[in-house]
Order: C-alpha cells, then structure tokens, then sequence
C-alpha cells in the first residue's frame, strides 16, 4: 500500500441517507469522500421512514436541505394513543428554547434521499459511484483499500451499507440480536381525508381486532398506514381477492383512494458487537437496526453520521490524535444500547412473546382507561430524543448526575454530554438561531468580555451570550449563570459547563472534548 496523503478521501460504503449525510458533513470540513454503492440506482419506491426528530433536521440544516423538507414536509406535535373506542393519553413536544424548526415532520425517506444526491452531486468533494459493491477491504497504519469493482484508497471507511451490507462481515464484527415472526403491512395511501396532522396509534381498534394500527401524514394528501397482520399475510392475495381494498375501507371509509405502495415486513433489533475496528466505521442500519415505532431507525442513523463525520475531520486535519475516533463506539454504541432497550421493551408490549406478556399488554389496556397517568403503562413506541453522553470521556463532568431523567420523553437538563438547546440569537447584526452556529468548530459561550482568546489550535468560536441572546431566550434555556462559560461540540453536544470563564480551565475541557484529555 501507498503513503496516505491530505487528498487520500474518506471511503464511504452505502449512498442511502446516511452515507450521503457522512459524505456531505466531511466536505463541510474540507475532507473529500468516495461513496461506493451497490445498487446502478436507489429503489424511489414507497415512503419508508418517514418521521424526521428536530435535532435530526438540524444535522440536515447543516448539509443544506433541512428548509426544503420542513416546507415540503407535514409538521405534528401531537401523538396520541387510543384503544379500542377511546383515547387514552395524548403527547405534545416540548419546545425548550423556542427552536424554529418542528419537533416532527413527515415526508418520504426517498424524497430525502433525491435532494441528497442532488447535493452530493453539487459538491466538489463528494464523489458517488453506482453500481460498486464491496467485496474486500485491508488496512494498514495510514490508510485503508476497499475492493468495490476497482481498489479505492483512503484514510478511512465508513460503513452505511445498511443491514445486509458486507462492510460489517467482512470486518468480522458480530451483529446479535433478534427478529420478531410477526408480520406488518404498510400502504401509503392517497386519498382527502378529515384526519388531523397527528401520530395516532390505535390498540385493537374494530377494522383491526386484537391488533394495531398507526397512521400517519405525508405531504400530497398521502397517509402512511401500519397494520399488524397475522404471521400468515399474504398482501398479494389480499389485493385479488379485494380483501387489502376492505381492509383500507374500514379506515378511509367511501371517499376515493390510491394505493401509492405497498409492502410486508417483518421488525429486526440488532447491534453490531462493535461500531469500530481499526480505521473503519460502521453508521445507521449497518451498526443497528430497531424496530421503527418511536422513529430511531433513520434518525439515529444521521446522528451516527454526525458524531463520526466531525470526529473523522478534526483528526484528518491534525486538529485531534487519533483516539478520538475512539469515542465514536463508545457514544453511538451507548445511544444504540438505549434505543435497543426502548423498542425492546415497546415490541414486548406491542407484540407480546408469551401468555404471560400478552395478559399484561390486556389488563394494562383495560386499566388506562381510568388510570391517572396511561402512559406509565402504556407503550406505543417511545419517540426519538438525541442520546446523552455523561459518561463520555469527552465529556467534562460538572458535578453529579444523579437525578438525571432518564425516562424516554423526559426534559433533558442543559447538563454536559446533553445535546445544547435552540433559541433566536443575533450574530453580527443578523439574526439566526444558536444551532446554526455549530457544526464545524467548537462553540464557546461566555459573558460579555470575559473571555478575549483562547491559547489553543482547536477551531473554535467564543461568542457572548450578552451580545447574542438579545431576548433572553438562551440563558434561561441553558440556566446560565454570572461567569458560567458553555462549551459545545461541533455535533451540538454540551462538552462543558464551566462555573467560571477560567481560560485554563476553558483549554482543559476543549482538549478532553479533542480527545486530547
């Protein structure tokens, strides 16, 4: 093998969203990038994964489309949950910090993925092949070689190849787990419908007996459909037969109706029994897979992306060691571990295995009728939050965590290893949000005048929240105190809460966030 040079690019396997998310991050950087992709063309087809989480659009701000997909796309802020004839509980989203952007919206993983490649194509340093499958790579100190058709070298690899994608084998890297027997049908339907822009959830509902159902908006008066179905369904007999057309009656009831795609799944729950190994990299399907109630599937799947893409560049331009790279198994496989443990737990309930499960799931449902609080026993899919890196070792502690809410759904406190909350600021006169400010350094926030510069080549940026946060939105959001100095990744990770703005105290935190520490 050659010598790596600056040029060399970052191999990336997989041109789904993902991929193109690590690819486009990484020219944000400067850092170029080959994306090998099996497939001659990525199937258009159906709406797959369809819910996007808040801080996800703010990643995809990042890469130049999170504008288009929240105007194109159909804002919620709202799940509710019923069964049989009642509503049980309803969900509405916290907005800390009055963030500009939705905490949900709905539109097509396929729409998503088009204006991906759209600016991939546009950017210099991403460069996309079709039609190349991985079958070999090697790795030596500098650099590795991906076998894909033609041998690619580079720096790194990065595996987005998605669950069957041969990244994971052949670094020998075990992906346990489980896939659940049971079946699901999802149809994408087009019809004028009197239904609110909601996620509703229906636990054994009349046109579904014993089972359930979740619909959903999607832009151009499409409505995404789940039914769970018998472990027997067959969708190609049901269109014959007309039973697939009654099945979407009960729902749609006489109103005029297109079926936009159909499809049967069956859910998996895996975790790769590591994220890295040597200079490669496993992201998104490729490193776990979650059953899709609750909506982490994709959306931790950019957030991967995120969290390896700042890591790969800061060490690629000589700005961190190479242990940071590190931290990118220990944060993302601690986020998988606790999305495992949520959707684990909401197919258990969902799909109850045993009499044992399945006497529990009815009398929980028979009890949240008159219960105070349904939703303490009731699970209908934990919706996605960003994980909480505590015990990162990038992570400078500000003093004990105990207490910390770890229920799904809870407010996270502005603590450091939580994702830093939004709010309006104004920046050299023009105004903007505070997460607009992140992604490619360090984001330092101080006191007017406390803090001048900072003896340190790590990119960063100080700003005063005296001077920005000209409503007061932010330091109430990050329950900023006289001289407390906030320290923020580039990902939008709090990586310090200092009490006061000592700059060596301030160097200190900046270097263990590098992984210098």
């Amino acid at each position: 093998m050659g010598s790596v040079t600056d040029s060399e690019p970052v191999v990336v396997a997989g041109a789904g969203p993902v991929g193109l998310v690590t690819a486009l991050l990484l020219a944000r950087h400067g850092v170029p990038s080959v994306v090998l992709e099996a497939a001659a063309r990525r199937d258009p087809s159906g709406s797959r994964a369809i819910c996007f989480q808040r801080d996800v659009l703010d990643v995809l701000d990042r890469v130049g489309c999170a504008e288009r997909m929240i105007a194109r796309g159909v804002t919620w802020t709202t799940g509710r949950t019923y069964y049989r004839g009642d509503e049980l509980f309803s969900v509405t989203f916290p907005d800390a910090g009055r963030s500009a952007v939705p905490p949900w919206i709905n539109i097509s993983q396929a729409e998503v993925e088009a204006w991906l490649r759209d600016l991939a194509a546009a950017e210099p340093l991403v460069e996309v092949r079709y039609g190349h499958t991985v079958d070999g790579l090697r790795q030596d100190a500098g650099g590795v070689e991906v076998d894909a058709g033609v041998t690619v070298r580079g720096t790194h690899l990065v595996g987005a190849d998605g669950g069957h994608g041969a990244v994971r084998e052949l670094l020998g890297i075990g992906f346990p787990g489980r896939t659940f027997a049971d079946r699901f049908l999802i149809c994408d339907i087009r019809a004028d419908l009197p239904f609110p822009s909601e996620r509703r959830f229906f636990f054994d509902p009349e046109w579904n007996p014993g089972r359930q159902v979740l619909v959903h908006q999607c832009p151009d008066g499409t409505w995404r459909i789940d039914w769970q179905v018998p472990a027997d369904h067959d969708l190609e007999a049901e269109r014959r037969t007309g039973a697939l057309d009654a099945r979407i009656r009960k729902i749609v009831g006489d109103v005029p109706y297109e079926i936009v795609w159909a499809t049967v799944y069956r859910f998996h729950e895996r975790c790769a029994a590591a994220f890295a190994s040597g200079r490669a990299f496993l992201a998104g399907d490729a490193a776990h897979l979650y059953a899709p109630f609750g909506a982490r599937g994709l959306n931790s799947g950019v957030q991967d992306a995120e969290n390896l893409a700042w890591k790969l560049a800061f060490v690629r331009r000589g700005w961190a060691p190479p242990e940071l790279l590190g931290s990118y198994d220990i944060e993302r496989r601690a986020a998988a571990e606790e999305n495992l443990r949520v959707t684990t737990r909401t197919m258990e309930f969902l799909v109850p295995q045993t009499p044992e499960q399945r006497a529990v799931r009815l009398e929980s449902l028979e009890r949240a009728r008159t219960h105070p609080d349904p939703r303490t026993i009731i699970d209908s899919g934990r919706l996605a939050e960003p994980f909480w890196y505590l015990d990162s070792p990038l992570t400078t502690p500000s003093g004990p965590v105990e207490g910390f809410p770890l229920e799904p759904g809870a407010v996270r406190p502005p603590v450091p290893g939580v994702i830093c909350p939004d709010g309006p600021c104004v920046v050299e006169g023009e105004r903007t949000r505070l997460r607009r400010l992140f992604g490619t350094h360090f984001a330092v926030l101080t006191q007017a005048g406390s803090l001048a510069e900072l003896p340190t080549d790590i990119p960063h940026r100080i700003h005063a929240l005296d001077d920005i946060d000209v409503d007061g939105v932010l330091r109430e959001a990050l329950h900023s105190g006289p001289g407390t100095v906030h320290i923020v990744r580039p990902d939008g990770h709090l990586a310090a809460v200092l009490p006061s703005c000592d700059p060596g105290s301030v160097v200190a935190a900046l270097h263990r966030a590098c992984g210098r520490g």
